[in-house]
């Protein structure tokens, strides 16, 4: 007779627990500008969406946002690289990988071959400040300058403020090619590693890791992760090139 209570007051809890996250949507901080943090936030979506649960994506600045994750008043990060799980330990890092990003090198007036980071030592080197595989990549280096946006950087290296600058592949691309910098600035190669980078929730939110990993491991495995990734990008580029078209 006791257990019905206790059955009664679990069941209320459950329910409580969905209709919350039902009316309110986990807010995930993403870097803003960043092509490749796009792409991270439309897998995010898909998961999220496997679990009946709504999200809202938070662009930010990388420091800012990392701040307002970590502390509690954002929900989680749409994508960051592993070492984040160690400097920030109250965001918690959901496995596996939900996309990869490839650093590369791009120039204005330098050619060479791209072996590692200590190719570009030599370099005045511009980064996007926050943007932790550039910070990791770059520590110890005396001459980095960073900035705030992607689009600021490609513009340091197209008036010579800077020798090269360091963005994952896929969106200095986009952001070169936004700018219509394709004839003055080129991406060298090969890329300076590849980088499998994690979406991370606030601790606060540590009931959620084993539904989210299990959607994300049931993706990888069947293959449709990266399908969609690659879907996503294909989407991404043929909205900017009509973009540019219609200018």
């Amino acid at each position: 007779m006791k257990t019905a209570p206790v059955a009664c007051i679990v069941f209320l809890i459950v329910s409580m627990c969905a209709i919350s996250y039902a009316q309110s949507p986990l807010r995930i901080a993403r870097i803003e500008n960043i092509p490749d943090q796009f792409v991270g936030g439309e897998i995010l979506k898909v998961v999220y969406g496997r679990l009946k649960i709504p999200i809202e994506l938070v662009d930010l600045p990388a420091k800012r946002a990392l701040m307002d994750s970590s502390q509690g008043a954002l929900d989680g990060e749409a994508q960051r690289n592993i070492n984040v799980q160690k400097q920030y330990p109250a965001l918690i890092m959901v496995r596996p990988a939900i996309n990869y990003i490839e650093p590369s090198v791009f120039s204005k007036k330098h050619r060479f071959e791209v072996k590692g980071w200590d190719s570009i030592k030599g370099y005045t080197v511009g980064i996007v400040r926050g943007v932790g595989t550039s910070e990791d990549g770059t520590k110890g280096m005396k001459r980095v300058t960073a900035v705030t946006t992607l689009d600021q950087l490609m513009l340091l290296l197209a008036a010579d403020r800077i020798d090269v600058a360091v963005s994952d592949s896929f969106s200095g691309l986009v952001v070169v090619k936004k700018l219509r910098l394709e004839d003055r600035i080129k991406v060298l190669t090969p890329p300076l590693q590849k980088s499998e980078v994690y979406h991370f929730l606030h601790e606060k939110h540590r009931d959620l890791v084993p539904k989210v990993e299990r959607v994300l491991r049931e993706m990888h495995a069947s293959g449709e992760l990266e399908q969609l990734r690659t879907q996503i990008m294909q989407r991404y580029l043929a909205q900017m090139d009509g973009a540019i078209r219609g200018r």
